[in-house]
């Protein structure tokens, strides 16, 4: 064990007596060239310049002003004040028109801030910690800065010595810019004193330095890193070490802890869990054991499976990492996982776990209460209401086109192009790096799009953003040039869903109320599996619906959409009775088993031949020709494929008439189209004759079965035209 911790470096500790002066300290670290357009280093003034993308200057919306103001497209207080004094409706009539008086010099305003008044270690701590800032591309707001040492006491020598309560006396927005510019200088205090932030076994992650997660470009403030819950020191180390030298993201570090606690859990129980220079295959396969059993801390409730493989996943990367790095070199190579023996198997969907798709009334709710959504924001010459409208074009594109949030968040103009007066979308598969992929839309959808893309032309628009459609709302955060989908997902999707007054889910309660809809099921990736439910319902063959949902395989796609045993058992309960032979005589099945049991699903009907029911509609003897087979068991849920066949017998019928093709041949399309037409004739009529809620109720069994089957992988109908034309 020496060997795995020789590895990792002891605290360090110096004496203050050998320590330079914090402030002295601090200033060699300073970038002596920093924003050299903007900062003058001898006077200690700041003048913001329009030409520089990370400071929030910009010059005043009304054309001959040379005002500075700091939110993009707006007017500064005087042309503000003159338009407000004239009533001036139109802001860009004014903008065009206005002619500014002499007082519009430029002078310490809104785009300017000093720090001359203020003692040189405070001086240089906010540069360095602006310095800072710039490299995690955060826009500086000279406004903020200048409102903040306002308030700084008189005489005060460091920002360390403010009173805890100090932001409490800020505004929200100069309060967050405080907290933000401490972040920087704790960190630079910590390695000013020269110890380890990582020596100890909880983690501050604002210290560390680490990133917050994928896609989140920018050093994680808050939070912390446990390592306790790893029991065997050789472990704690060596994952404290992995952290050091690979330094993950602090999301990706804190699964790894995750993975390595309940590995050393399991350890705990093995005679050499503390031992790691006598772990085995065994202990291993111990360990994968506790991964399969897994559980929730906090509720106390299995992993599902999926997590229980994420989480096996990372303590598999982490191992091999590790002994890259030389950290388990005295871990015996038996400690390792194998392919063969550890992996943990996708188990079965409970039998009414249904997909994560929003239901249809749910969306119906959704879409009547469309024009709550929105905020209260306005910025860079938006308004409220034109964020609201960004905010439903999004929501709509999302729901009708299926896509992933962060697909539809970077759509471009002119993403909808039209062939032969078809509408397609062009799109980027973001999640398997697929580009320029097209798909077919409504036109309905086309014209939404294009609606709000005109909308778009009208509004004020920063160049980083005129390719999007949608840009980023925020001008004064990280820069982003098209619109957050986890900012709208968590706040907008989210704040909307809650406003809505009332939300009902399906049945009704004991007292013959309409049941709640629970708010949590509502998301907005729900929103991508609803459309893949929407089209599963409708009959789409499943490689069909692979292709729509831009899936390489058939199985993830069939995760998009279930049918529960239960509802299906329903469905059949429904039709069975209905079910005819050939002739369109009843043959109703007396309950599901006997309907499942005694029949396989072939394209145009059931089959209750036993060979064939054996060979799961594998095996037919008169090569699908169901019209002419008394084993034929059609029923209501197969109407729509009836009516295809028909349609196509027809088309083929006048294709051999034309190729001159013998008496046989056509005499065979018409016996077919006969019986097909026979049989959905006679289940057509038996429809009719219910009464009205019990026929919607048999339409919607058969439309459940139609789902079930789309999911199935019977015969295409591509095989079977083969085969019947031999």
């Amino acid at each position: 064990m020496s060997a795995v911790l020789a590895a990792v470096p002891q605290p360090r500790h110096t004496e203050s007596r050998d320590l330079p002066h914090w402030s002295e300290w601090l200033a060699d670290q300073l970038d002596p060239y920093w924003r050299a357009d903007e900062w003058d280093s001898e006077t200690n003034v700041f003048a913001g310049s329009v030409d520089n993308p990370l400071t929030a200057a910009y010059y005043c919306r009304v054309v001959r002003c040379t005002a500075m103001v700091e939110a993009f497209n707006s007017f500064c207080s005087a042309c503000e004040y003159h338009r407000r004094k004239k009533k001036v409706e139109g802001r860009a009539d004014f903008a065009e028109a206005h002619q500014p008086g002499v007082r519009h010099a430029r002078q310490i305003g809104k785009s300017q801030f000093t720090l001359a008044p203020l003692s040189a270690t405070v001086r240089t701590e906010i540069i360095y910690a602006l310095q800072q800032r710039d490299q995690m591309k955060v826009i500086l707001v000279p406004a903020r800065i200048r409102c903040l040492t306002a308030n700084l006491p008189a005489g005060l020598g460091s920002l360390f010595d403010l009173s805890p309560g100090f932001p409490a006396s800020l505004e929200k927005l100069q309060s967050a810019t405080f907290r933000g510019l401490m972040d920087q200088l704790v960190r630079a205090r910590t390695e000013h004193e020269g110890s380890d932030p990582t020596a100890g076994d909880i983690w501050d992650c604002r210290l560390v330095g680490l990133l917050a997660g994928k896609g989140r470009e920018y050093r994680a403030t808050a939070g912390t890193i446990d390592f306790t819950g790893l029991r065997q020191t050789w472990l704690r180390e060596v994952t404290k070490e992995y952290g050091r030298q690979v330094r993950p993201t602090v999301i990706e570090l804190r699964f790894t802890v995750q993975a390595a606690s309940i590995a050393s859990a399991a350890l705990v129980s093995r005679p050499y869990g503390n031992t790691p220079g006598k772990l085995q295959l065994p202990d291993m396969s111990t360990v994968v054991d506790a991964f399969r059993t897994a559980v929730n801390p906090k509720t106390r409730q299995p992993y599902g499976d999926k997590h229980r493989r994420a989480l096996l996943g990372h303590w598999r990367r982490f191992l091999e990492r590790a002994r890259l790095l030389g950290l388990m070199d005295e871990v015996p190579g038996a400690f390792a996982l194998s392919p063969a023996f550890h992996r943990i198997d996708a188990r079965e969907d409970a039998e009414d776990e249904l997909g994560r798709a929003i239901p249809e009334h749910a969306i119906a709710q959704l879409d009547e209460h469309l024009h709550l959504i929105g905020t209260s924001y306005e910025r860079g010459g938006w308004t409220s209401d034109d964020y609201a409208r960004m905010y439903a074009a999004y929501y709509r594109i999302v729901r009708d086109t299926g896509r992933r949030p962060e697909e539809a968040a970077q759509l471009k103009r002119g993403c909808v192009e039209w062939i032969d007066g078809k509408p397609t979308l062009i799109y980027d598969n973001l999640k398997r790096r697929r580009y320029g992929r097209r798909l077919p839309i409504t036109e309905t959808t086309a014209c939404d799009i294009e609606a709000w893309e005109k909308d778009l032309s009208g509004l004020p628009m920063q160049n980083r953003s005129e390719e999007w459609l949608f840009p980023a709302p925020g001008q004064n955060r990280t820069l982003r040039s098209h619109m957050s989908a986890h900012h709208y997902s968590s706040h907008i999707f989210r704040t909307w869903v809650n406003r809505i007054p009332v939300l009902f889910g399906e049945g009704i309660d004991d007292k013959s109320d309409p049941v709640p809809l629970d708010r949590s099921d509502i998301t907005l990736y729900g929103l991508r599996h609803a459309y893949a439910q929407r089209h599963a319902d409708a009959g789409v063959p499943v490689d069909h619906l692979r292709e729509l949902m831009d899936h390489r395989e058939i199985d993830t796609t069939m995760g998009y959409f279930k049918v529960s045993l239960e509802r299906k058992r329903k469905a059949v309960e429904r039709v069975a009775p209905l079910t005819l032979d050939r002739h369109g005589n009843p043959r109703g099945y007396s309950d599901a088993l006997a309907y499942e049991g005694q029949t396989v699903a072939v394209p145009y009907g059931g089959c209750s031949e036993p060979s064939n029911v054996k060979a799961g509609g594998q095996h037919c003897r008169i090569r699908f020709q169901c019209a002419g087979c008394d084993f034929y068991r059609p029923d209501p849920s197969y109407l729509p494929a009836l009516e295809q066949q028909i349609t196509e017998l027809r088309a083929d019928k006048e294709a051999a008439l034309a190729m001159g093709a013998a008496d046989w041949v056509i005499r065979n399309f018409d016996d077919q189209i006969t019986g097909y037409d026979k049989s959905l004739g006679q289940m057509r009529n038996t429809l009719e004759q219910l009464p009205e809620q019990e026929r919607a109720a048999v339409e919607e069994a058969a439309r459940e079965l139609r789902k079930a089957r789309s999911a199935a992988a019977f015969i295409s109908l591509e095989s079977l035209k083969i085969r019947g034309g031999a």
